[in-house]
């Protein structure tokens, strides 16, 4: 099973979107985003530039995809208009069931385009499918973050081939819901994809729950085999993410696995440009590159 993060936050645009490879071209969430405010600030160029660059890499693996899966219908987790959707299987979280009523005109709308353009439309929650050699299982919906998220449901997805487990649980935030906890623990994944707490949300967000999530992501190492967390998407749109996770970072390389960003899993240093929007907007409007 080769794993690749395409498009991440840790990567310079709101995203999640990741390849997938076993016998099949699995694509998970396929599309990105920009926060259209940040600090009162419209994106920057450098934004922009990353935007455009890395949705191009998506379409470019997407045009040789087998299967696509979207976890919710958040325009940072597919890209509703795309054309590689045509003749391929979607494995789609359902689009009216625990959904809010933002995510359900965006479902309808995009089913709407596709439905009939598919090779395969699947409503995937609850379900466990084979396809080929591959065996992919999803979650009943759970919470956008919070038990009582105002943001809606996502499900989260295994997939096994040759021995090996991806879970990719996106926007779950931390984890925070025990629920998320347990069934990560039940698939016993060899690796983790998950977006972390919003730190960056500092009116919202509440130290106790962030400590609580830390403590959930330790509990998932002892609790399981896991080698690989790739912890991303709303924990690095803080510019104070590392300080903020050392510890648990620290305990979990005592236990000889890794807590990480997409970046650094494919060997890159973390580009937080919406973090450093402030600072960008200021170098451009001086002239002065800071990239």
């Amino acid at each position: 099973m080769k794993i690749t993060p395409l498009a991440f936050d840790s990567l310079g645009v709101r995203s999640m979107a990741t390849l997938v490879e076993t016998d099949l071209k699995i694509m998970i969430d396929p599309g990105l985003d920009l926060a259209p405010s940040r600090y009162g600030l419209p994106p920057t160029k450098l934004e922009q530039e990353k935007a455009k660059e890395l949705s191009a890499k998506i379409n470019q693996h997407a045009k040789n995809a087998d299967i696509f899966i979207i976890t919710h219908y958040r325009h940072d987790h597919y890209f509703p208009e795309a054309d590689f959707y045509e003749g391929k299987v979607l494995l789609l979280k359902h689009p009216r069931k625990h959904t809010n009523f933002n995510q359900r005109k965006r479902a309808s709308l995009f089913l709407k385009s596709f439905r009939s353009k598919a090779k395969r439309v699947e409503y995937a929650e609850g379900k466990e499918l084979s396809f080929s050699d591959t065996k992919v299982k999803f979650s009943p919906a759970v919470p956008h973050g919070e038990m009582l998220s105002k943001t809606g449901f996502v499900v989260m997805c295994s997939l096994y081939h040759a021995g090996e487990k991806l879970v990719f649980a996106s926007d779950v935030q931390g984890p925070q819901v025990d629920d998320v906890v347990r069934w990560i623990v039940a698939e016993e994944p060899n690796m983790l994809i998950l977006s972390g707490y919003p730190t960056y949300l500092k009116q919202q967000a509440d130290p106790r729950v962030f400590e609580a999530c830390n403590q959930n992501l330790i509990e998932i190492l002892v609790r399981t085999s896991i080698k690989t967390i790739v912890l991303d998407h709303h924990l690095t749109r803080d510019s104070e993410y590392r300080e903020k996770i050392a510890a648990t970072v620290e305990k979990a390389r005592s236990m000889g696995r890794q807590i990480t960003t997409a970046a650094e899993y494919l060997g890159l240093e973390p580009d937080l440009l919406e973090a450093r929007r402030k600072e960008l907007h200021q170098a451009e409007k001086n002239d002065i590159s800071l990239k």
